[in-house]
């Protein structure tokens, strides 16, 4: 897309398989600039092209759009920066959760009780997780025996 052309709403909602509306929405929003109107009809440019693939990149980093706006409203790097690096910490803290889980569930797929609540390599994942056993087994670490037949 040349500098000097414009796309329709539908082009660009098209582009990134939007609907047109979430563009209108982002728009009233303040997360993307009027487009300029030529008979009534919004034509985007290649700035809007770049705001928008901004926005699905943070969206799928996991930022709300209030975030997002936030983002694109700071004043100055430092301002971004410190808005990035809260996000960041989060995301940090997301993942562990994750990979919490992850062991939770590769854990249970390999045990062989009946009832997996009674399972000694379960409930000392379980109990290190929210810290009531002091010598809990590590989330990779199942040990290979503990698990009930």
């Amino acid at each position: 897309m040349k500098s000097s052309e414009f796309m329709r709403i539908g082009e660009l909602a098209e582009r990134f398989d939007l609907a047109p509306h979430v563009l209108r929405h982002w728009e009233a929003m303040g997360l993307l600039s009027p487009a300029a109107r030529v008979s009534g009809r919004r034509r985007y440019t290649s700035d809007h092209v770049v705001r928008v693939l901004t926005i699905i990149r943070a969206k799928a980093a996991g930022m709300s759009l209030e975030q997002i706006r936030e983002m694109l409203a700071a004043c100055g790097q430092a301002e971004r920066q410190a808005l990035l690096q809260r996000h960041h910490a989060a995301l940090e803290e997301r993942l562990r959760e994750i990979a919490a889980s992850k062991a939770l569930i590769e854990h249970l797929m390999r045990c062989t009780a009946d009832d997996f609540t009674r399972c000694p390599d379960y409930r000392r994942i379980v109990e290190g997780a929210v810290g009531l056993h002091e010598g809990a087994v590590g989330l990779h670490d199942h040990g290979g025996n503990g698990c009930l037949a």
